[in-house]
């Protein structure tokens, strides 16, 4: 039994320790990687930017217009990771857009907010689909940093395709 505490105990500080370290390194995780950072904080680039408490607004997405019902007001997207966020995504084109991004399997989906009708959920959007003209906000955090794609697919190749890139 005595070894037994022993062995227990010797595994406890190990783990203590260990954890110590990581706590130690702060967010950065790297002193170089610090000093880094706050040269380029000097700079006015969305590089230079660090994740708030509060969410931020992304440009909207305008899917489609009058004049022309193939075309996207805006392609690409930076984002911050570990920032939140609100996306208005709407469609004005007068057709049906089945609107498909990997993002959503990547970021913590908060809510989708439909007229003031909110969707909370346990997972990701397969797709948002505007069946008629209007506006769909999305609200998340961004997880995981990488460039992902956005696409109605059956009208990318007119187009209205893009990239979201989390830094």
């Amino acid at each position: 039994m005595r070894k037994f505490r022993a062995t227990a105990f010797a595994a406890l500080v190990g783990m203590v320790l260990t954890q110590g370290q990581v706590w130690a390194q702060g967010d950065d995780g790297d002193d170089d990687d610090a000093a880094a950072g706050a040269a380029a904080s000097t700079e006015a680039s969305p590089q230079a930017e660090k994740a708030t408490r509060a969410s931020k607004d992304v440009p909207e997405l305008i899917l489609g217009s009058k004049q022309d019902q193939f075309t996207a007001n805006q392609k690409d997207f930076e984002l911050i990771a570990g920032q939140g966020y609100r996306w208005k995504i709407s469609a004005a084109g007068g057709l049906e857009y089945k609107f498909h991004t990997d993002l959503f399997r990547n970021v913590w989906n908060n809510q989708i907010v439909i007229n003031d009708l909110e969707v909370h959920m346990n997972g990701a959007p397969a797709w948002l689909e505007f069946d008629s003209d209007g506006t769909i906000q999305v609200q998340f955090t961004t997880v995981r940093p990488g460039i992902y794609t956005w696409s109605v697919p059956d009208l990318a190749d007119r187009g209205m395709k893009g990239t979201i890139t989390i830094k």
